[in-house]
């Protein structure tokens, strides 16, 4: 009786685990099954590309700089009495800005005066002989050696007067050089001397510098070995020249775009030995005087017209040795295809080999699609407004419906654990 109330409890013992088993079995099973039935389907986003005809722009790094500059220097010597200008301030061209001792310049220009007149002096009273010895030759009252004597005093009396005239000028020059003046219009900056402060003429020392900004050129630079790819692209047809004028568009050092067009002025002919790079001049508008000469700032500047190129978001090119895009085929599968670069137009590369019109580049999913090693996806067009998506599947799904078969499981299990406890 013993043994068969042991064997009887060790038959009940095993047949409650083996119940537990299987139900829990099962219930992996069915969860399996519904999870495979419920899994979402990968949906990827895709741009249809079409070829269209689109300008090649590049943007080059550059510095702004006045239109005009001169610097303010003393064209005479003396020591500075007063300046005449506020920092900073618009002056014009003749303004006084700074005003020289000019008192041994005005003595100057007296003494040269005095000499004027005793020089007109000397010339009226040679005049006076010229005149009474005229006659007096005639009737050979003097001897012609008289008479030429009167002349050349004369004429060197005209001269006399003429050098005190000259002498009047340049006394006049020197007083009027101390006072110094703005030699253009523009705004002038700080000012390096201050009031008794001994200037030379012709000395190293720039007292101010005025600018004119409006307009402003930008002075950048581009590789000569893109200028000569480009070229030669164009020599072969692969791209059309710009014609007409060409609008330069300017991107300030905070990545905002000025509000006003510029233009190209001229492409240097010859390469800078040292850099390898070719020198650009644009000249751009600053009426409300935003630009400020040694400003960095970008220039996007069109170049060449690409026929039947395309325009696909940069988001969706992987750059590096081969620039390559995934492309979704009709039945779902994806692959990689290297593409062409041509160039840059705003926040698109421009592609002018590698694809076809018709094709369905990714531009989403793909790398959760590669991740769960998917073989095929589905698609849906991509809209430029719409949001980058993190890559999860696109298409709607049931909340939780990749736990669901789990908690199945354990909630199937449960009993079966409970009976087992209580058999024991």
């Amino acid at each position: 009786m013993t043994l068969f109330s042991i064997s009887g409890k060790t038959s009940f013992r095993l047949s409650a685990i083996a119940v537990a088993s299987v139900l829990a079995l099962s219930a992996c099973s069915k969860g399996e099954q519904q999870q495979q039935q419920g899994a979402p389907e990968l949906v990827v986003s895709v741009l249809t590309v079409k070829a269209e005809d689109t300008t090649i722009s590049t943007e080059l790094p550059g510095r702004l700089e006045s239109f005009r500059s001169a610097e303010v220097r003393p064209q005479v010597s003396g020591i500075i009495k007063r300046r005449l200008f506020q920092e900073g301030s618009y002056v014009q061209a003749g303004q006084a800005l700074y005003q020289l001792d000019d008192a041994s310049y005005s003595a100057g220009l007296a003494s040269a005066r005095a000499q004027l007149a005793a020089a007109e002096a000397a010339q009226a009273k040679a005049n006076a002989d010229l005149a009474r010895y005229q006659p007096l030759v005639a009737a050979d009252a003097i001897s012609k050696q008289e008479y030429d004597a009167a002349v050349a005093a004369q004429r060197s009396a005209v001269a006399n007067v003429n050098a005190a005239r000259a002498a009047i000028r340049s006394a006049q020059v020197n007083v009027n050089h101390a006072r110094i003046t703005a030699p253009i219009s523009g705004y002038i900056g700080r000012s390096n001397v201050s009031e008794g402060a001994l200037l030379t003429a012709g000395g190293a020392t720039v007292l101010a510098t005025i600018q004119q900004t409006n307009p402003m050129y930008v002075n950048v630079t581009q590789s000569a070995l893109d200028v000569m790819k480009l070229r030669r692209q164009i020599a072969e047809g692969q791209m059309s020249a710009v014609n007409g004028a060409v609008e330069v568009t300017i991107i300030l050092e905070d990545g905002s775009e000025y509000p006003q067009k510029g233009r190209l002025l001229f492409t240097d002919p010859t390469v800078n030995e040292t850099t390898g790079q070719v020198s650009l001049r644009v000249e751009v508008p600053n009426d409300d005087n935003i630009l400020l000469p040694g400003l960095y700032v970008r220039v996007r500047l069109p170049q060449a017209q690409a026929n039947s190129a395309y325009l696909i978001p940069q988001r969706a090119v992987t750059r590096g040795a081969k620039d390559t895009v995934v492309i979704v085929a009709a039945d779902g599968s994806m692959r990689p295809q290297e593409v062409t670069i041509a160039g840059q137009s705003g926040n698109n590369w421009i592609i002018t080999g590698g694809l076809k019109d018709g094709d369905k580049v990714a531009m989403d999913g793909t790398m959760i699609a590669g991740m769960m090693g998917a073989q095929k996806v589905k698609t849906q067009e991509w809209q430029a407004s719409q949001p980058q998506q993190s890559g999860a599947a696109a298409a709607p799904t049931k909340p939780n419906s990749a736990s669901a078969p789990a908690q199945s499981s354990a909630a199937a299990s449960a009993p079966a654990a409970q009976s087992a406890s209580q058999a024991k």
